[in-house]
């Protein structure tokens, strides 16, 4: 495409060129009365063939490629918005452009256009400055029914994602064995910041956005649970956590997140927050103290003496004097438990068998 337009630019460039020289000046045409006349045409009409070549992309696909851009970096509701404000803008340009042909010209000739588009471009950025506004009023009109009333039926929890649920993948399994049900709400701006990753240059960060993506298919094509795409954007509002708290309280859900920080924050705000983490440490075995384990020792602990092991769920226990047993299976007796957010510790002691 870019070809084809430098190639357009060029020869439109070149009849411009030959179209300028053909223009008398003085009665005579341009370079017509130079000894080496022909020469310097040829050069004229080179130079606006190398200017065409260079400028028409800047005019055409530049343009069009930022207007496109925008186009997809816009809501469907801030599409349609700016749509229905445009066409008011300019139906509202033509009824006041009526009388105003009617003065003498230029002003007649002009003024209608300059009044149109000022009203359209006016009136697209209003509306889509507004349109949660105008959909309320909408609604309260009557004139379209509260999607949100419609889409709420009872029995059928609306769940808010984020990133880190999605990207963490567990959330699939959960969602297979039927503890998690109702209506996952994926809003956009997460969408776009899943892609965002998963364009990323860096292999590992490249891996986990397709990877959520991939998860994500996977729980469309899932009939246990529902995936919504919300286009809801709370205005006013540039970070992700903050908004998917505001989507959140807006539509009565919960948050689903792996993340530590939008857990403490959803909580102080009094929503209800599904973390995928404090399920999987709910599941886990309970020990108590007393309780006889076997553990493979692979690593010295933090303290001198320590040794550290890992249960097949991913528990770490803590074997007082395990240094000296290093990739040893001892079996140890449990003297307490640590609970925390990042997982559960066990702390014991070797038993003599």
């Amino acid at each position: 495409m870019s070809r084809f337009v430098r190639a357009l630019g060029a020869i439109l460039g070149m009849l411009v060129g030959i179209q300028l020289a053909s223009i008398d000046v003085g009665g005579h045409p341009l370079f017509s009365e130079s000894p080496s006349g022909n020469f310097l045409l040829a050069l004229w009409v080179v130079a606006w063939l190398v200017v065409g070549l260079l400028i028409l992309p800047y005019l055409t696909i530049e343009p069009a490629g930022w207007l496109i851009r925008g186009v997809r970096a816009l809501s469907t509701g801030e599409f349609v918005t700016a749509i229905a404000g445009l066409l008011i803008g300019l139906l509202m340009g033509l009824l006041l452009g009526l009388p105003l042909a009617r003065f003498p010209d230029p002003y007649g000739r002009y003024l209608p256009i300059g009044v149109s588009l000022v009203l359209g471009l006016g009136m697209l950025g209003l509306t889509v400055a507004k349109r949660h506004d105008l959909a309320d009023a909408i609604t309260a009109l009557g004139l379209v029914p509260d999607s949100r009333e419609a889409t709420s039926p009872a029995g059928a929890p609306f769940i808010v994602a984020d990133t880190s649920a999605i990207i963490d993948g567990r959330i699939a399994d959960v969602v297979e064995s039927g503890f998690l049900f109702g209506t996952l709400v994926v809003p956009r701006f997460v969408l776009a910041e899943l892609q965002y990753i998963a364009d990323q240059s860096d292999a590992r960060k490249r891996a986990r956005g397709r990877r959520g993506l991939d998860i994500l298919n996977a729980l469309r094509r899932n009939d246990k649970i529902a995936v919504e795409i919300s286009e809801a954007d709370p205005p006013g509002i540039p970070e992700v956590d903050a908004k998917l708290v505001a989507l959140a309280k807006a539509r009565g859900a919960a948050i689903l997140t792996n993340d530590l920080n939008l857990n403490k924050v959803a909580e102080l705000e009094g929503l209800r927050v599904l973390n995928v983490n404090s399920l999987a440490n709910a599941v886990k075995p309970a020990f108590l103290p007393g309780d006889q384990i076997r553990v493979h020792v692979i690593q010295e602990g933090k303290e001198p003496g320590q040794g550290v092991g890992f249960l097949d769920d991913g528990t770490m226990v803590v074997v007082e004097g395990g240094a000296r047993r290093m990739n040893v299976e001892v079996c140890v007796g449990v003297t307490r438990v640590l609970q925390t957010v990042a997982g559960r510790m066990v702390f014991g002691q070797p038993v003599d068998e």
